[in-house]
């Protein structure tokens, strides 16, 4: 199934820096600061490489993907959260007893507009 790519725009008002996302999202000026804060800190080389794993080599679960990157688990799994919460990874609900969260890529791209 091909995904689609996740757009940001940012637009620079007289109020500062606003945050839309295309997928209908918006809302109050603290809600689009707060996705401007998450957005800015998506892009650093720890996010990146939790997106690179996810995508290449499909964790089934956040604590595996942890084990992966060798890196501690509640540090990944907030990591992931914040990459759900801009809408680039969701979870699949695994198993019946005990239910594992794997992330899986909702888009294959992230595109960043900012207009002046």
């Amino acid at each position: 199934m091909a995904k689609k790519p996740l757009i940001l725009d940012i637009e620079i008002g007289h109020e500062g820096f606003f945050l839309f996302q295309k997928f209908g999202l918006g809302g109050s000026a603290a809600e689009e600061l707060e996705k401007l804060s998450q957005a800015r800190s998506l892009l650093n080389n720890e996010k990146a490489r939790i997106l690179h794993v996810i995508k290449n080599s499909r964790p089934v679960s956040v604590y595996r993907l942890a084990r992966i990157l060798g890196r501690d688990f509640q540090s990944v799994r907030k990591d992931c959260r914040l990459l759900e919460n801009l809408g680039l990874i969701e979870f699949e609900k695994i198993g019946k007893k005990r239910k594992s969260m794997k992330p899986v890529l909702k888009a294959d791209r992230l595109q960043i507009n900012i207009a002046f």
